[in-house]
């Protein structure tokens, strides 16, 4: 089957091109293609060069900023027949409209670091520090506390919360470890409950132990001890008054999106929550 060529050109990284060509072509799924990116273009030199290596009816994604490096790389394409999409002239001439100002043409602005930046910094190392139950301390710290038993995606979820710019800590549930208590004497408000179906955690804990090189003899994966620790993590949850998910058929960043509703509802106004996307 014949594989398609992406290739991104970028005057930053082209991390935007590539993620916007993953969501495209998730709706292409019988098409098998491949993501080349070309970062770091600022001359019509560098566009030459790469132009040298496309084949006609190639496709290319740019998120090059400056105008005339854009317009260059358009009109030297269409002479080779090859595709080009500019993914952020259109839109940036459209807020100018909007905003009735000129954008500022500035290539990599969204790598400078500021305080954005070094805030996200900060919730990630906090946020690493303080997975699954390493110290409890951090509970009070936090922006934000998942609690639940193994395999409801507690550490990814976080993970993904933390690139957001969110402190969070999780908390395994296990019946035979008393939980801190820290979570009953924290915001009840910051802390959220993650539940799913015993079926379903079944089949994940038995896919994980199948990695792992495990068959089967494991309680782990067991109905009975699923059971167990589902019904004491729900006890723990109901003691502590906190909002609950059920993680059966939710993605990570579904998931995510949730808890930042509920931190939304909890905290009205929080200026963190209002550039927070999904």
């Amino acid at each position: 089957m014949h594989q398609w060529n992406i290739r991104v050109i970028s005057d930053s990284l082209g991390e935007t091109g590539e993620q916007v060509v993953h969501a495209m072509m998730k709706q292409f799924p019988s098409i098998r293609y491949h993501v080349v990116r070309y970062p770091g273009v600022i001359s019509e030199e560098q566009i030459d060069n790469i132009l040298l290596f496309l084949e006609e009816g190639e496709i290319v994604i740019s998120t090059i900023v400056l105008e005339e490096l854009r317009n260059y790389l358009l009109e030297q394409a269409s002479t080779q027949n090859i595709h080009v999409f500019d993914i952020l002239g259109g839109p940036l001439m459209q807020f100018e409209g909007v905003f009735g100002i000129k954008a500022v043409m500035k290539p990599g602005a969204n790598r400078e670091l500021d305080t954005d930046y070094f805030s996200k910094i900060a919730a990630i190392e906090f946020t690493v520090k303080y997975d699954d139950g390493k110290d409890p301390r951090g509970i009070p710290m936090a922006d934000v506390t998942l609690v639940g038993v193994s395999r409801t995606s507690k550490t990814p979820t976080s993970m993904y919360l933390a690139n957001k710019g969110y402190k969070v800590v999780n908390i395994p549930m296990v019946p035979e470890i008393e939980a801190p208590k820290e979570l009953f004497t924290s915001d009840p408000k910051r802390i959220i409950g993650l539940i799913i179906d015993p079926d379903k955690l079944n089949a994940i804990r038995e896919e994980r132990l199948r990695s792992l090189g495990i068959e089967g003899g494991s309680t782990y994966a067991q109905d009975e001890r699923i059971r167990k620790e589902l019904v004491y993590a729900k006890g723990i949850m109901k003691k502590i008054g906190c909002e609950v998910l059920d993680v059966s058929n939710s993605t990570i960043e579904g998931t995510a999106g949730e808890i930042v509703k509920i931190l939304n509802r909890n905290f009205p106004g929080n200026p963190k929550n209002d550039y927070i996307e999904f």
